[in-house]
């Protein structure tokens, strides 16, 4: 994707922009999420849920927030 030119441009800005000393700890930052992320990803595949497609909701609305249920004895328009 990129070439020795552009790569050699992009670390020399990297260096001014944030210091020499701060380097190493923002790739070990960043190699730490990349590992995170990755763990996580290789988990949701094993569970069997695919982190691109969300879950069905289920059919029979027992979940959804939307739904007010009330009890037998309650009349309508008494809340």
């Amino acid at each position: 994707m990129f070439g020795i030119s552009e790569t050699a441009i992009f670390l020399v800005i990297a260096i001014l922009v944030f210091g020499a000393r701060k380097l190493p700890e923002l790739a070990r930052s960043l190699g730490k999420s990349a590992r995170i992320l990755k763990s996580e990803a290789r988990a949701l595949k094993s569970d069997g849920i695919s982190p691109t497609v969300p879950a069905a909701p289920p059919a029979d609305g027992a979940n959804d927030p939307r739904v007010i249920r009330g009890t037998a004895t309650e009349k309508p328009g008494s809340r």
